[in-house]
């Protein structure tokens, strides 16, 4: 991990898929998380994301393993919902798009990449401010 107090040339989002394959030994998601820990990016996840990931299934191990991986869990804010409104809408009300539309929200009002290993599920936001993680799709 890049040192405590470090300046941070990028900040990530860790979707919940992302952050499910990322810690599968071998994953290229595992691959990439580990590139960004060694780097000076803040690997953070929304708590939309977060609990998703925490209503599993999810083993125990993984369990004690995510928090020391992951640094902030960014809260979904008022200043959030009216944008992830605005995608919802314009994805067309997709029934199980909500919590997307509220990680990508969060991801773009803090200016970071979103981690994904869906990235089908959020290229339609990218109009909208959303960017996705470089390193897995540059």
């Amino acid at each position: 991990m890049a040192p405590k107090g470090a300046q941070y040339r990028m900040t990530v989002h860790l979707d919940t898929s992302f952050l499910i394959r990322a810690l599968s030994h071998g994953t290229a998601e595992d691959a990439a998380l580990r590139v960004w820990l060694r780097g000076r990016v803040a690997v953070d996840i929304s708590a939309v994301a977060w609990t998703e990931f925490l209503c599993g299934p999810v083993e125990e191990q993984h369990l004690q393993l995510a928090p020391r991986i992951v640094g902030k869990r960014v809260g979904f804010s008022s200043e959030d919902a009216p944008l992830a409104t605005e995608l919802y809408d314009s994805g067309g009300r997709r029934r199980g798009s909500l919590a997307d539309c509220m990680i990508a929200a969060t991801a773009i009002r803090c200016g970071a990449h979103l981690a994904t290993s869906n990235p089908a599920d959020f290229r339609r936001y990218l109009a909208s401010g959303l960017a996705l993680a470089p390193t897995l799709f540059s």
